[in-house]
């Protein structure tokens, strides 16, 4: 079914609750519909034809129309097509109806929306903060227009929300914000009783940058470099994803040689990524050796980028329009060499690892995440695929040079730790 097909579709499905449709860049569909009927055609999309949710999110048009707008972002895989569901909020009542009752993956967005734009999800289940704390004053909205990038909010002291397990021998336990290692705070709250964990909710977002609010009136070369700065462990993919969204919108075509040299290093800080992933389970389950193996695979593949650009975390190698230079030219057996040696040291150390039967015992049946809830959350990546989804976006919306490449993709069922560490594994390996 072509884009066209699905558009005609919906329209003749819902003809009293779509006001205007249109088509652009080939692959999205803009559907700007009836607030109060939003929940029909989001169950529409995501019950009857499986899109998923993949973005939903706010923005304050007050200046141009007096309101504001929640964007409803739905994906149709097969196809590589978007569906984008356009509302209004009327902006002296900031309501809108919540959609997360029946199509669960919205929750976390509308109480994002909630926090930095005080819109109120009616309906929402469990409408507590999310992104702001409980030192934030009641009503300061930051992604508000006239909320000043200079503003200061007065601190306060509301307490923390947390839902109480309550029975015999039932014991919660608290830990973080503050950890022993580098990794960034967040405060768990366990409700236990013995070793089965009946309860856990996590609040993060304690280094909240506000990087929407930060780029706002900044230039693209500002917000580019922002975009390289998000995040350490995605520095060149961020940037990636920032130059994809200019060179759309400006019709930039980028060199196909640009586009062969993205992927590489798309790939290479995949490598790092999932490397610094398995090093952090085989420490979390005491398996010292393993985690420190991984590490080291880690140091080896950053020593790569730091051959290919001079910058192991991967700055100022995009730029809107393609990469700053070739930097793969005249390293090409190098590079080989390079990844030659990581694989015959990744293939030692798993043989090693998986006839380990301790560490095995702590990784199998442990964190399950059934199919049916990985779907009705929208899971992706790894988490997905070892669930037994089969998404990837570098097949169902290709980018840059990977629509011309021929690759796997690995898919388990059990939705434990073992298959989400065996889809890393196995990502590794075809490298």
């Amino acid at each position: 079914m072509t884009l066209h097909d699905l558009n005609s579709r919906i329209g003749a499905e819902f003809p009293k609750d779509i006001y205007s449709s249109r088509i652009i860049n080939g692959n999205e569909l803009y559907l700007k519909v009836d607030p109060d009927n939003i929940m029909k055609l989001s169950m529409h999309l995501n019950g009857k034809l499986g899109c998923a949710l993949v973005s939903l999110f706010a923005t304050d048009e007050r200046a141009l129309s007096g309101n504001y707008m929640i964007y409803y972002s739905f994906a149709e895989r097969k196809s590589g097509d978007l569906i984008i569901l356009t509302t209004t909020v009327d902006s002296n009542r900031c309501t809108f109806l919540s959609i997360s009752a029946n199509v669960h993956a919205a929750a976390r967005y509308e109480q994002e929306i909630h926090d930095l734009f005080g819109l109120i999800p009616v309906g929402h289940p469990e409408l507590k903060r999310l992104v702001v704390h409980s030192n934030w004053p009641e009503n300061d909205f930051p992604l508000r227009k006239d909320f000043p990038l200079s503003h200061r909010p007065e601190i306060v002291d509301r307490g923390s929300e947390f839902t109480q397990i309550k029975g015999e021998g039932v014991f919660e336990i608290p830990v973080g914000p503050v950890h022993a290692g580098i990794i960034e705070p967040g405060h768990f709250r366990f409700s236990v009783a013995g070793e089965p964990i009946f309860n856990l909710e996590a609040q993060l977002y304690f280094v909240h940058k506000g990087i929407e609010k930060l780029c706002e009136g900044k230039g693209a070369e500002k917000c580019f470099f922002i975009s390289e700065r998000i995040s350490g462990d995605e520095t060149f993919t961020n940037s990636l994803a920032y130059c994809q969204a200019i060179e759309k919108i400006a019709g930039i075509k980028v060199p196909e040689r640009a586009e062969y040299v993205r992927v590489l290093f798309a790939e290479l800080e995949r490598l790092t990524s999932h490397f610094g992933d398995l090093a952090g389970i085989c420490i979390d389950v005491a398996y010292g050796f393993a985690g420190s193996q991984f590490n080291m695979l880690r140091n080896w593949a950053y020593g790569m980028a730091t051959e290919l650009c001079g910058m192991r975390f991967l700055r100022s190698v995009n730029k809107p329009g393609g990469v700053r230079k070739d930097f793969v030219s005249g390293k090409e057996n190098s590079l080989l060499k390079h990844l030659e040696t990581i694989k015959k040291e990744l293939e030692d150390t798993v043989d090693i690892i998986m006839h380990n039967s301790l560490f095995n015992d702590r990784i199998e049946n442990t964190g399950t995440l059934e199919t049916k809830i990985a779907f009705d959350l929208n899971a992706v990546g790894p988490a997905a695929r070892a669930s037994g989804i089969p998404n990837d976006m570098r097949k169902q919306f290709p980018y840059a040079a990977y629509p011309e490449l021929e690759f796997r993709i690995p898919v388990y069922t059990d939705g434990d730790v073992n298959s989400r560490m065996k889809i890393k594994i196995r990502n590794l390996m075809s490298l």
